[in-house]
């Protein structure tokens, strides 16, 4: 075992070495055991961070910051199936309106070559505009 090893598995696992990965312990005790000048340092000042973090002992908080915890969370929004469905149909909607605009309007605008395309005798003479009077188209002019 290296020692840039061992002090890893010191800081990851602690001083204890019973708290080590199965693995490693025999490998950590032969590192001790061969050199010790390096080894205890290492083990001494994760000794000393595990007896820090043993002493600390996280306070249980009392009822009144519970209270206010609770109290100062955000509520869930509740959005009722009516509406979403409304939403959503509304959605629908303007998409099915603006696919009809387009399609009204690719026909109101096509050129002459297309309307005969489509078996519709193409406009002749002065009355060329796509937004011509229907009464004229009934009466074949």
């Amino acid at each position: 075992m290296t020692e840039e090893r061992f002090r890893a598995l010191a800081a990851a696992y602690g001083a204890d070495p019973d708290r080590w990965p199965d693995a490693e312990r025999s490998s950590a005790a032969a590192f001790l055991s061969a050199r010790p000048a390096v080894a205890r340092p290492i083990l001494a000042a994760e000794r000393r961070l595990d007896e820090a973090l043993a002493a600390y002992a996280a306070a249980e908080p009392d009822s009144a910051l519970r209270a206010r915890i609770v109290a100062a969370a955000p509520r869930e929004r509740r959005v009722g199936r009516v509406a979403r469905w409304l939403a959503g149909a509304g959605l629908g909607l303007g998409l099915a309106a603006s696919c009809a605009a387009g399609v009204a309007a690719g026909f109101a605008f096509a050129p002459s070559s297309l309307s005969h395309m489509l078996g519709r005798p193409a406009p002749t003479g002065a009355d060329l505009s796509p937004l011509a009077s229907p009464a004229d188209d009934a009466a074949g002019g």
